[in-house]
Parts: structure tokens; C-alpha cells; sequence
């Protein structure tokens, strides 16, 4: 299994494995219903909260197609939210990158700084050949983060899941190893 030595510093954040005793960090973004809006699930209670804390706690490293690395984004020892890198085909090699901030955070760069550092990672370190991320077509703010990170949009799924009984479009967006090493020289 590949785990990342950890944690990981950045200019401004802090990336490091999840312990349990992030629960009240980890529900105060989850419970929030503009943050599950645009995610597969809706706002989060606190029990679900913790049964998804309990899966992030053992998303340490990937080894298989479907595991995750998911990371707490610290800011000044506060988690502030989570980066993932996900193994979508280990035969491919090909990853996919996700994020989630309190809302109080956005804006600032995080994202896109952690992002960046998973892209990194997926690249530099897994040698993954792609890496895609995706999102809700009404997300513009996380669409525009894929592009800052250098993704390019390869599609717009119209009506392409159902998500808290509504259809949701989809945007895939994606980066090649080389596209990346070009842009990170």
C-alpha cells in the first residue's frame, strides 16, 4: 500500500490523516446544508457526521482501484475541511482528486492549494497517468478550481444521477501526467 509520508506542509496548510477527535471540526462543515448541496450526500447530523469521520480516519493510502487518501486541511492546527486522492484504476493509473472547506474558508486559496497538493502527489508519487476531478454543474466555484489546477473540462453530464431525489448534471474535468509536469517544471 502507498501512504504519503505525512503530514504534508504547504505555504499555508497543514495536510495530515484524520483522528477521531476531529468530530466536532469534521460536523461543523458536514451539517452544513450549502456544503452538501453539491456533494452526493445532504447536510450531514452528527452520527453521520462520525460514521464518515470513521471512514476518512481509515483512508490512509491507496492500494486497490476504489481507495482513498483523504487528508484534514489544517490552518493553524484548526481543520478547516479535507482533500482526497482517490485510485480509480490501478492498471490505467488513473486518480481522482476531490475537496471539501467550511464555507468560512473558501475563497481564500485552500482548496486550491490542497488540491494542488494532491494532484502533486497522484502524479509525482503514484505515477498515476491521469487524474480527473469532478463536480456539480451548478458548483461554478469548485469547476473553476479544476481549471486553476490546470484541468481541462472533457464533459457536462446532463441528468446523470440522482441525488437527494433530484437529477444533477455532472462536470468531469481532467489532467495528464504530462500536461501537469509541463505546467510544474
Amino acid at each position: 500500500m502507498w501512504c504519503p509520508d505525512l503530514p504534508i506542509v504547504t505555504d499555508r496548510l497543514v495536510l495530515r490523516t484524520f483522528s477521531l477527535t476531529d468530530i466536532e471540526s469534521v460536523w461543523a462543515y458536514m451539517r452544513l446544508p450549502e456544503v452538501g448541496q453539491y456533494m452526493l450526500w445532504s447536510a450531514r447530523d452528527r452520527e453521520q457526521s462520525s460514521e464518515a469521520l470513521d471512514r476518512m480516519v481509515a483512508e490512509t493510502g491507496l492500494e486497490k482501484d476504489g481507495d482513498y487518501l483523504t487528508l484534514a486541511v489544517t490552518v493553524d492546527g484548526v481543520v478547516i475541511g479535507h482533500a482526497e486522492l482517490g485510485l480509480v484504476s490501478a492498471e490505467h493509473r488513473q486518480g481522482e482528486i476531490g475537496y471539501v472547506l467550511h464555507p468560512e474558508h473558501q475563497g481564500r486559496g485552500y482548496a486550491t492549494e490542497a488540491g494542488r497538493e494532491m494532484v502533486r502527489l497522484g502524479f509525482t508519487e503514484m505515477n498515476m497517468h491521469r487524474i480527473i476531478g469532478r463536480c456539480s454543474a451548478r458548483n461554478v466555484s469548485s469547476a473553476n478550481l479544476l481549471r486553476r489546477l490546470g484541468m481541462r473540462q472533457e464533459a457536462h453530464f446532463v441528468e446523470c444521477r440522482m441525488v437527494n431525489g433530484q437529477w444533477r448534471e455532472e462536470l468531469v474535468f481532467a489532467m495528464l501526467q504530462r500536461e501537469w509536469s509541463g505546467q510544474n517544471r
